[in-house]
């Protein structure tokens, strides 16, 4: 059965094309398996709850009459704006008008969020953009450019909250740079989710062809209930397809977990126990209470253009797993820099079992790929990322938080397999972790917290951080056990040396001082940041004549895993591992590099073909990457079948013998990206 909405119709509809409702919640609190609500185009401030689960044969389905057409906002518009003086307004509005929930009363907390920045979960929005919350009043009135911000003009446009508890109101003073907000779309956001049932398991829904935007949400740490503007709450077998999402507080969508009460930001409620050992039993409690292949994850997000949140584009623990991330542009996440924690991206997922992202564009963001904690099964494959980083010529001097690169892979012990990307930003990966497949990529950036960042840095006493593993494509944990660093693969792939932006240099001068637990800072490409570690043969002799209990084994098993490295080539001065017996490297030539936008998509252009060798390497498949060392499960489908690397980015198949790099050849690697 169809049933129609129409925000333009009259109250009192019942469902049908000629008297459709009103609102999308009235079809929610009737849809049943098997129907399709039909949303024509208009503006729907509603936080929908969907009230009834689909089924895997019978979906409901959720979509946009027009792609776009629908648009489902967690704000309200406010017309009643009063000068104060200059350019700055103010208001009252009553707190009954937020019911339940004031989100200028809450403010955003929760575990590893910096608790110095004070910020609420509410929003100002000016023609659907997010103003930036000030301190003070003065603040307002005397606004000051920000130094971290990729949009530092836009960050005049300050507000600030205070509450008059006597009358029982909220004012809000917001600065607007000589516009009139009377005028202008000036909206403030009431609500916190936009699409997100507030029950578990109502799963098999597909969300298609909405705009959804400007709710207030809370901090999504891996420990807490992971709300996002939209997601699944802790059920099985969603489609959010054709979607533009943005302006969330913090998160656009969540495919996270589920709320535990006695242990929802534990860490920061009680203080007693580290926020790792409290993720540990989080992870515990999951698996005693439900999470697995039948009942969570299993979720599809494609096609989806997600831009401009405060936290994350897409967070997610536990509730992910078994997902499939792709054909999405995710961008400008965290770039007005007013939140700072360690969540952050544009995507930020726990737990990413049997996980594929592929084909996404991943750009201006913080952070663009946080996979952290139980990698594991999860593949990273044809995904175009760059300017992953801080804003371009920042103040090292202004209070930033982190560096940011393409993919981010912590604490995890694989197999994590990264493949046929395009990882363009000043840091490619950043790999505290192990287990982790490098193969036929295009690196422009480098190698980070190489051989760190897996302990909680405690400065006098050990303090590993025993992470799990689990059964091979199940949720079913199999053990724990720390980092010894090693356990990576790099074939087939090419390192250019990108130009070194002299902040970024600074900033690496910085970090890689004293010692830093966390990142070494290092911006130098190449796969030399593993020099020291073994080679297989070497490391696999050390066992020679091992006689069991009794034996003087010393070191060996708490020292370093073995590297793998073949048919990898080095530009610009990229420096291979010491080991790597055929590297190529390329000291006579300088190659260019640049990606250009144009009106239909986005594109490379390079030198680097007019120069590449031709075909110098052959097909890899999972027989030749080995199994990851903790899990020991291979670098394989989540169905279990093996992979062959003879599709280049776009598809295209290869040859027997074939070239480094992502592309098939020169005419592929000219072809549009995205």
């Amino acid at each position: 059965m169809t049933i129609y909405v129409d925000a333009s119709a009259a109250a009192g509809g019942n469902g049908t094309e000629e008297r459709p409702y009103q609102t999308i919640q009235k079809a929610a609190d009737t849809a049943l398996p098997g129907d399709e609500v039909l949303v024509l185009p208009g503006i729907y401030r509603e936080a929908v709850n969907p009230k009834h689960a689909g089924t895997p044969a019978q979906r409901i389905t959720y979509r946009s009459a027009v792609k776009g057409g629908a648009h489902i906002t967690g704000s309200e518009t406010v017309k009643c704006w009063e000068p104060l003086e200059g350019t700055v307004w103010t208001v009252r509005i009553p707190n009954s008008f937020f019911g339940s929930f004031n989100p200028f009363t809450e403010q955003i907390s929760g575990d590893w969020y910096v608790a110095s920045i004070l910020a609420h979960m509410g929003d100002v929005f000016l023609n659907e953009k997010s103003m930036y919350e000030v301190l003070t009043l003065d603040e307002v009135k005397n606004p000051q450019r920000s130094k971290i911000s990729w949009d530092p003009d836009f960050s005049l446009y300050t507000w600030y909250a205070e509450q008059d508890r006597e009358r029982k109101e909220t004012i809000l003073y917001a600065n607007f740079q000589g516009k009139n907000p009377n005028e202008e779309n000036t909206e403030i956001s009431v609500r916190r989710n936009c699409f997100y049932p507030s029950e578990e398991h109502i799963g098999y829904i597909t969300l298609s062809g909405f705009k959804v935007s400007k709710a207030a949400t809370q901090w999504a740490p891996p420990t807490a209930y992971q709300e996002g503007m939209v997601g699944p709450h802790w059920s099985k077998g969603w489609i959010i397809e054709d979607c533009e999402i943005y302006e969330s507080k913090c998160s656009g969508i969540s495919l996270g977990k589920c709320l535990q009460p006695e242990n929802d930001n534990k860490w920061l409620k009680q203080k007693y126990k580290d926020g790792t050992q409290t993720e540990r039993e989080c992870i515990c409690k999951a698996s005693y209470e439900g999470w697995n292949k039948e009942n969570i994850g299993s979720h599809i997000v494609r096609g989806c253009d997600i831009h401009d949140c405060g936290q994350t584009g897409i967070v997610g623990h536990l509730g992910g797993v078994f997902s499939v991330i792709e054909g999405n542009h995710i961008h400008h996440i965290n770039n007005k820099q007013n939140l700072a924690g360690a969540e952050i991206g544009g995507i930020k997922m726990h737990a990413a079992i049997d996980v594929v992202i592929r084909g996404n564009h991943i750009h201006n963001c913080t952070r663009g790929l946080w996979l952290d904690w139980q990698a594991q099964g999860t593949r990273v494959t044809g995904n175009l990322f760059h300017d992953n980083c801080l804003p371009l010529d920042f103040d090292i001097n202004a209070g930033i938080f982190g560096a940011g690169e393409d993919i981010f892979v912590e604490v995890s012990h694989g197999p994590t397999l990264i493949d046929h990307n395009l990882l363009l930003s000043d840091r490619a990966l950043k790999l505290a972790a192990q287990g982790i497949a490098v193969v036929h990529n295009l690196i422009l950036g480098s190698l980070a917290a190489v051989g760190i960042g897996t302990d909680n840095g405690t400065p006098d006493l050990p303090s590993p951080r025993y992470t799990p593993y689990h059964t091979p494509h199940g949720t079913e944990i199999a053990g724990f056990m720390s980092f010894l660093h090693g356990d990576v693969r790099f074939h087939n792939n090419i390192f250019i040396q990108k130009p070194i932006r002299p902040c970024m240099q600074a900033l690496a001068d910085i970090m890689g001082k004293d010692g830093n637990k966390w990142d070494d800072g290092n911006i130098l490409s190449g796969t030399f940041r593993y020099d020291g570690y073994p080679a297989f043969e070497e490391w696999n002799r050390r066992f020679d004549g091992y006689c069991g209990m009794g034996a003087d084994t010393g070191n060996l098993y708490y020292d370093h895993l073995p590297v793998w490295a073949s048919g990898n080539l080095y530009y610009n001065g990229a420096k291979p591992w010491e080991k790597e017996t055929d590297a190529f490297v390329d000291k006579e030539n300088q190659v260019t590099v640049t990606l250009e936008e144009t009106a239909d998509g986005w594109y490379l252009r390079t030198n680097l073909y007019d120069i590449l060798p031709a075909k110098t390497v052959g097909i890899l498949s999972t027989e030749d990457l080995g199994t990851a060392f903790e899990p020991e499960q291979k670098y394989e489908n989540p169905d279990g079948s093996p992979i062959s690397f003879r599709q280049d980015y776009f598809g295209s198949r290869r040859d027997v013998a074939t070239i480094a790099g992502p592309f098939l050849d020169k005419e592929a690697a000219a072809g549009k990206l995205f």
